[in-house]
């Protein structure tokens, strides 16, 4: 059985098989052959932390993985990371496209790797579909079975500018005011977003044209929530909520509204290729729930965010009903240089709420309280979920050995970071020495 892992930045569950309004014929398409999970999680909604979450099967401390691969934060070992596994068990392995697991590529273990840029994301995808096109139909895998990883950057800031859109009629996702700006600012990710699904629909139309769908595995995902304030690097849903469909020819259509992470994918390739599990894995087979055997697999799901831009330790439990948000560092203020520089920041900056200091602890009713927003962390009613779930994430913490437990974690020499009081990535950043670095 071949496999496809296909994947797009910041895209959250924004697109058109999650109810939002814009046309994504091919992400649809892909849905209605799939098996969908409506409540899919990541382990980080950082770029770097979220991807080697779901390619080492680890929560993103456990693999020593604290910050942005191109800022010089890397696993502890390498070999732990999907495409090394997939190659040690007699699959060929192709990148094309964007990773963002290691500075350094060549680390990942692929037989061949296409990542070059351009001088915009669409030609960079075009270029990178290209290759992966030209990887299909070229038959270099030999006898062996596949592994193909085609990461598109479309979806990441910055976005493309919308000609087409008609932007009155454009709602920003719930946590952002309704404004032109942040209407104009959404259509360009809408804009973005229809690349993004262009080029799915070539590539899954290659499959067919080759006639591999029917021993061919179609994983989709996103890393995390959209890059917008209160999204992306946040703990809420809007944060760590993710798309995630998987098209397996003998299981076909199917959904599931079973709470999921990013962490299982790996046993369920596992599972799908029939490979041993390795022993570093801490997520659960998806196979039971697409099969129909079970409708559910966890209890609890867990997510973190560490370094973005800047250190903003924080870890995080979700129930069915619950979420509990902690906050690791002594400077509860929001470091703004963790949301992306656009038109949104601009309007949600205007206001004094995002610069005044955070509680350290948040307790969310999902259920009453979808966009959590109400923090119950004091309320006396909630006195017994909030003991269970600061219990539960402290023990699991202590069951995947993070550090966060014995303080602050530094950077490591190589490493650097902004300070947690920039407000914009491209402000002056910081080595472990407190050095500037150009």
């Amino acid at each position: 059985m071949n496999l496809i892992y296909v994947h797009t930045h910041d895209s959250g569950r924004y697109m058109q098989p999650y109810g939002i309004g814009t046309d994504n014929p091919n992400f649809m398409r892909l849905a209605r052959e799939s098996f969908m999970f409506h409540q899919a999680h990541c382990t980080a909604p950082t770029c770097s932390c979220s991807r080697v979450g779901m390619l080492s099967g680890m929560a993103p401390h456990s693999s020593g993985m604290f910050g942005l691969a191109h800022r010089g934060f890397h696993m502890d070992d390498y070999h732990k990371h999907l495409s090394h596994y997939l190659h040690d068990h007699g699959y060929y392995t192709v990148l094309s496209g964007v990773q963002h697991e290691a500075k350094d590529d060549s680390v990942l273990g692929y037989d061949e790797r296409f990542t070059k840029r351009a001088p915009s994301s669409r030609e960079r995808d075009l270029a990178s579909l290209a290759y992966a096109l030209d990887f299909l139909r070229s038959g270099r895998n030999g006898d062996k079975p596949f592994f193909l990883a085609f990461g598109m950057h479309s979806t990441h800031l910055v976005y493309e500018e919308n000609h087409d859109i008609e932007e009155d009629f454009v709602l920003p996702p719930p946590p952002i005011v309704n404004t032109p700006e942040t209407r104009h600012d959404f259509s360009n990710y809408l804009t973005s977003l229809r690349t993004a699904d262009e080029l799915l629909g070539a590539l899954l139309d290659e499959v067919d044209a080759l006639g591999l769908r029917e021993n061919t595995v179609v994983i989709y995902t996103t890393d995390h929530g959209v890059s917008f304030p209160e999204m992306k690097c946040t703990l809420t849903d809007a944060g760590t909520g993710i798309a995630l469909f998987i098209r397996h020819p003998q299981i076909g259509r199917g959904a599931s509204d079973a709470m999921v992470s990013h962490v299982d994918v790996f046993p369920t390739i596992c599972d799908m290729l029939n490979l041993p599990h390795p022993d570093w894995l801490q997520g659960k087979s998806l196979l039971p729930l697409m099969k129909g055997e079970t409708d559910k697999i966890h209890d609890y799901v867990f997510s973190e965010v560490t370094y973005h831009a800047a250190y903003e330790p924080q870890r995080g439990v979700r129930s069915n009903r619950m979420k509990y948000i902690r906050l690791f560092d002594e400077d509860t203020h929001k470091p703004l240089v963790n949301i992306g520089d656009h038109e949104a920041k601009d309007v949600y900056l205007t206001s004094k709420l995002p610069r005044l200091p955070r509680k350290r602890e948040f307790l969310f009713d999902l259920v009453a309280d979808p966009m959590e927003r109400i923090n119950l962390v004091d309320v006396p009613e909630y006195r017994e979920e909030y003991e269970e779930l600061s219990r539960v994430l402290h023990q699991w913490m202590v069951d995947t050995h993070d550090p966060l437990l014995n303080g602050p974690i530094p950077m490591e020499p190589g490493q650097i970071a902004n300070k947690t009081s920039a407000i914009s990535p491209f402000e002056p950043c910081y080595d472990c020495d407190g050095n500037q670095v150009d």
